[in-house]
């Protein structure tokens, strides 16, 4: 199923992006004698958004770990553009593949302009200052992201959900061709987590690619083009939102009950 959402305005002068943006082979993810996820194999395409649904413990936030290169695999590879991530260069990594952690961490003393500008030095290397262009991508960022108004001010001060929004800008404002998120809807209220999952959206509209980490089914139904389902056992089930998504899987995934309810051409789910 592709999702049918408006694509609204890309950022500007984004790169151009290859097909096979990221993908696993044979991957294997393990954590205290426990395998947790046993041989995905999976190539993400250009437009692709991928939600990753698990109960509390599965190994979602580990893989996505494993998939930003900031932990070794058990065994099998992440690729990035059909190459593996240990033949690339961090800096390389950087320029083609965001990461957002789930925890929020302890706020940089700098402001938001400043922090969200951070995303740009990836692309702008040792010999030039940022250039007006960065500041444009990064206002833009932030404009999409809601948070414009308080480029000025400190990230300590902002509240727990404007952090969040702030840190997806720096995001945004770094132009990846994939972009990994962890709970990227943590701290966010109803309003703001469809908002910011259309934002990505929009980035698989301009050929970006999306992997996130969600506990709302709804929101996987209403934004992605593909599930992944970890049972934090070694096994997972990969398929289309219309193929994955429905109440039998879900009870067997949460290991509860679990009703689906629909109207105005939406999907919910709730424990029965």
């Amino acid at each position: 199923m592709t999702a049918t959402l408006p694509p609204g305005a890309p950022m500007p002068n984004a790169p151009p992006l290859a097909a096979g943006l990221v993908g696993a082979r044979d991957l294997s993810v393990r954590a205290g004698g426990r395998t947790l996820l046993a041989e995905l194999d999976f190539t993400l395409q250009p437009g692709e958004f991928l939600a990753v649904l698990g109960r509390n413990g599965s190994g979602k936030s580990l893989t996505l770990h494993t998939l930003a290169g900031l932990r070794a695999p058990a065994a099998g590879a992440v690729t990035l553009g059909g190459t593996a991530l240990g033949e690339l260069a961090r800096s390389e990594i950087a320029r083609r593949l965001a990461f957002l952690p789930q925890d929020r961490e302890d706020a940089l003393p700098l402001s938001v302009f400043e922090a969200t500008l951070l995303g740009r030095h990836p692309h702008i290397g040792w010999l030039r200052g940022e250039s007006p262009r960065d500041h444009a991508i990064t206002l833009a960022a932030l404009e999409r992201m809601g948070v414009a108004g308080f480029g000025a001010r400190l990230l300590a001060t902002l509240s727990g959900g404007e952090q969040r929004r702030a840190a997806m800008a720096g995001l945004l404002a770094q132009e990846p061709q994939v972009y990994l998120l962890d709970e990227p809807t943590n701290h966010l209220d109803p309003h703001h987590q469809v908002d910011v999952l259309l934002a990505f959206r929009e980035r698989c509209a301009v050929g970006a690619a999306v992997i996130a980490t969600l506990h709302d089914p709804a929101l996987a139904e209403r934004c992605a083009d593909r599930v992944l389902l970890m049972h934090g056992d070694g096994r997972w089930r990969l398929g289309n939102v219309a193929d994955v998504l429905n109440a039998d899987e879900l009870s067997q995934l949460y290991a509860t009950p679990m009703r689906e309810l629909s109207g105005a051409g939406r999907r919910a789910f709730i424990p029965a």
